[in-house]
C-alpha cells in the first residue's frame, strides 16, 4: 500500500485533524483558511490568492472590518438567544461555545480587541443586560421580537383578567356573608312572659338538655302543677319549639339558597366555557394521522401558534420541523404523575395544573388547579381529552 493511498492510516489521521479545531495564531480570516501549523501559514502568506485578497482589502479596510464586526455580532446574538434565551449567563460560556464552531468569525478580525470590550458594547446599544461580578462579566438577552411581545402583552392581559375574577368572585362571597348575617340580624329572640292564676301554686323548672329529656323529667312533678301552669307552660313550650324550627329552617333555607346559587352560577360557567375547540399554545401534542407519512406518525410535538381555533402549527420535537395541522389529526399527551398539565376544555379552560394521578379504566384523571381564582382545587374525573402536557 502506497504513501500516497486515500485509506494509509497517516491520510486518514490527516482528514481527521483537519475536521477538527486548529490554533488561531494560524487562521487567516481574509482568505477565510485555516492552516495546521506555522509552515503552512508561512506559505499561505506567500502565496498569490493570499496577495491578492491583502490588495482588495487595503483598498477599503473599514467596509471589510465592519463586515467582520456585522457578522460575529449576528451569529453571538442568534447563538445567545437560541441557546440561553433571556436566561443571565456568563460571557465567556457563550463565547466558548461559539468558537467551537469550526466556520466562526474571529474576534480578532472585528472593532473588538477583547470579549469585554464586546460585552460593554453590547450593554451600551441596549442588545443585552450587562452587569460586572467578581467572577467576570455577565449578559442577558434583551428579546425584542413582536411575536414574543405580543405574547407578554396576551400573558399580561390574562393575569389582570383572572385578577378581576378574583375581584368579583370575592364581591360575591362578600355579598352573601353580608345577606346571611342581615338574615341572622332579623331574627330577634321572643320572650314570653311567664304567668299563673293561682299564687299559691308552685312552678318548677327543668334545666335538663333536649326536649324528650324535659318531657320525660316534667311528668312526675306534674302533680305539684295546678292545671292552669301546666297549661301556660305547655303553649309556651310548644311556641318556643315552633319559633325555633322556623327560625332554623328559615336559616337553612337562606344558607342552602346562597350555595345553591353559587353552585348554579358553577354549572353555568362550566357549560359555557365547554367547546368543540381544544388547541392551545405551549402544550405538546401527537400526530394521529398517517397522511404525513411514518416519519411524523405517532411522534410528538409543540403548538407553537393556533391560528383559527381549529388549525395549529406544530413544531416537532425530534427534528424541529414546523408543520400546519388540524386538530382532527392531533391528541392530547398525558404526562407523567406530577408533571404540569393544561385545562383545554371545561369550566376550568386555560387553567394550569399538577397531574396528581391517572384511571386507567374510566379514561380520566386527576389534578390540582395552580393558578386562576380556584388555585388548590382538586378536580376528579377529568377526560384525558380535556387536558395535555405542557411544554
Amino acid at each position: 500500500m502506497g504513501k500516497s493511498d486515500f485509506l494509509s492510516p497517516k491520510a486518514i489521521a490527516n482528514r481527521i485533524k483537519s475536521k477538527g479545531l486548529q490554533k488561531l495564531r494560524w487562521y487567516c480570516q481574509m482568505c477565510q483558511k485555516q492552516c495546521r501549523d506555522e509552515n503552512g501559514f508561512k506559505c499561505h502568506c506567500m502565496s498569490e490568492s493570499h496577495q491578492r485578497q491583502l490588495l482588495l482589502a487595503s483598498e477599503n479596510p473599514q467596509q471589510f472590518m465592519d463586515y467582520f464586526s456585522e457578522e460575529f455580532r449576528n451569529d453571538f446574538l442568534e447563538l445567545l438567544r437560541r441557546r440561553f434565551g433571556t436566561k443571565r449567563v456568563h460571557n465567556n460560556i457563550v463565547y466558548n461555545e461559539y468558537i467551537s464552531h469550526r466556520e466562526h468569525i474571529h474576534m480578532n478580525a472585528t472593532q473588538w480587541e477583547t470579549l469585554t470590550d464586546f460585552t460593554k458594547w453590547l450593554g451600551r446599544e441596549g442588545l443585552c443586560k450587562v452587569d460586572e461580578t467578581p467572577k467576570g462579566w455577565y449578559i442577558q438577552y434583551i428579546d425584542r421580537d413582536p411575536e414574543t411581545i405580543r405574547r407578554q402583552l396576551e400573558l399580561e392581559k390574562k393575569k389582570k383578567q383572572d385578577l378581576d375574577d378574583e375581584e368579583k368572585t370575592a364581591k360575591f362571597i362578600e355579598e352573601q356573608v353580608r345577606r346571611g348575617l342581615e338574615g341572622k340580624e332579623q331574627e330577634a329572640p321572643v320572650f314570653t312572659e311567664l304567668s299563673r292564676e293561682n299564687d299559691e301554686e308552685k312552678v318548677a323548672f327543668n334545666l335538663n338538655k333536649g326536649a324528650g329529656s324535659s318531657a320525660g323529667a316534667t311528668t312526675p312533678k306534674s302533680s305539684s302543677l295546678g292545671p292552669s301552669a301546666l297549661k301556660t307552660l305547655g303553649s309556651a313550650a310548644s311556641m318556643k319549639r315552633k319559633e325555633s324550627s322556623q327560625s332554623s329552617a328559615q336559616s337553612a333555607k337562606k344558607k342552602k339558597s346562597a350555595l345553591d346559587e353559587i353552585m348554579e352560577i358553577e354549572e353555568e360557567k362550566k357549560r359555557a366555557a365547554r367547546t368543540d375547540s381544544w388547541l392551545q399554545p405551549r402544550i405538546i401534542v401527537k400526530i394521529i394521522t398517517k397522511k404525513l407519512g411514518e416519519k411524523y406518525h405517532k411522534k410528538k410535538g409543540v403548538v407553537k401558534e393556533v391560528i383559527d381555533r381549529y388549525t395549529a402549527v406544530v413544531k416537532m420535537i425530534d427534528s424541529g420541523d414546523r408543520l400546519k395541522l388540524d386538530q382532527t389529526h392531533l391528541e392530547t399527551v398525558i404526562p407523567a404523575p406530577g408533571k404540569r398539565v393544561l385545562v383545554l376544555n371545561g369550566g376550568y379552560r386555560g387553567n394550569e395544573g399538577t397531574l396528581e394521578s391517572i384511571n386507567e379504566k374510566t379514561f380520566s384523571a386527576t389534578i390540582v388547579i395552580e393558578t386562576g381564582p380556584l388555585k388548590g382545587r382538586r378536580l376528579e374525573g377529568i377526560q384525558y381529552e380535556d387536558i395535555s402536557k405542557l411544554a
